[in-house]
């Protein structure tokens, strides 16, 4: 059984030296809100992921075991158990301290964070781990070969020439088929390559006032030119999984192929829903949908390098 802790508050400095110097301010930050057509979710990626203000948008409740708390660009997800916190993800400074006041904004003290599960080695994924890792005592989570990755970060410079990024210490190695089990949870660990050689995906239960539904956290999408051989056997397993709610790793996947959009256009239905209305995550209809997309874009993928191999 995990020991819950009491809440021990540690604040990070945010100063314009350092968004400087890994390149997230520059001297002509863009104005707030989408530019012409693009969608909410867009924006965060495109137009305004320089504007650091704009990516703090506040952390919002998703079902009843899970949480949104990261910031626009890169999603962090905090998944509640019995026994302790899940955090999927970490997303990098300077969005470390919002992430955590985003989950304490629940009543939920970081350092009951019991697991901290990284989808991959880019550092936009990974960036905030180390901090969180101290803050908390949790378990960092990661395939074999995306800890390499994330080793290999910490020997090159950071964004815009700044400093080496801080990685986690390599703790827990995950592998295609692995159970973890926190108090009354249970998250199963997926392979999923293309994006890179160790993307994590991850099934859970997330639950709407008690219904239960089967979530899938899907760590990295599209893929690499030398990898769609891998990524062909992601979709494969994509296809035989019953999903109903899919969660992204980032807000702007799946914006044109769900009819309801992406995470926050999705959010800003949530926010709205009234007594018996669906649930706008709830969609099994758009995650076949995206996943048959993929696979169309996979299988042109491997057949250019065939006609390219044949020349």
């Amino acid at each position: 059984m995990r020991k819950m802790k009491r809440t021990a508050g540690v604040a990070t400095a945010f100063v314009a030296s350092l968004l400087l110097s890994i390149g997230f301010v520059g001297t002509a930050a863009a104005a707030d809100g989408p530019a012409p057509g693009e969608t909410l979710s867009q924006s965060y990626r495109e137009s305004q992921r320089n504007n650091f203000e704009y990516q703090l948008l506040p952390a919002f409740k998703v079902f009843d075991n899970l949480y949104y708390v990261g910031p626009g660009y890169v999603s962090v997800w905090l998944l509640s158990t019995s026994e302790g916190l899940v955090l999927i993800d970490s997303a990098e400074e300077p969005y470390v301290e919002h992430i955590l006041s985003g989950i304490r904004s629940f009543g939920f003290d970081p350092a009951d964070i019991a697991y901290i599960l990284i989808s991959h080695g880019h550092l936009d994924h990974f960036g905030g781990a180390a901090y969180i890792q101290e803050l908390s005592g949790a378990r960092v989570a990661a395939m074999t070969q995306d800890w390499s990755m994330i080793a290999e970060a910490a020997t090159r410079p950071g964004r815009g020439g700044g400093p080496s990024p801080r990685v986690p210490v390599r703790d827990m190695v995950l592998h295609q088929g692995d159970t973890i089990v926190l108090g009354d949870t249970t998250l199963k660990i997926h392979q999923t390559p293309g994006h890179t050689p160790g993307v994590t995906s991850v099934e859970f239960t997330v639950y709407d006032n008690g219904t239960p539904h089967p979530a899938l956290f899907v760590g990295g999408s599209g893929a690499r030119n030398d990898a769609y051989e891998d990524a062909m056997k992601t979709s494969d397993l994509f296809m035989s999984l019953d999903v109903e709610v899919a969660l992204l790793n980032h807000s702007w996947l799946g914006t044109s192929t769900f009819p309801n959009g992406s995470i926050f256009e999705r959010a800003e239905i949530l926010k709205a829903r009234g007594p018996g209305d669906s649930h706008p995550f709830v969609d099994r209809d758009s995650w076949n949908e995206w996943v048959a997309q993929g696979r169309v874009r996979v299988l042109a993928g491997l057949e250019q390098l065939r006609q390219g191999a044949g020349q």
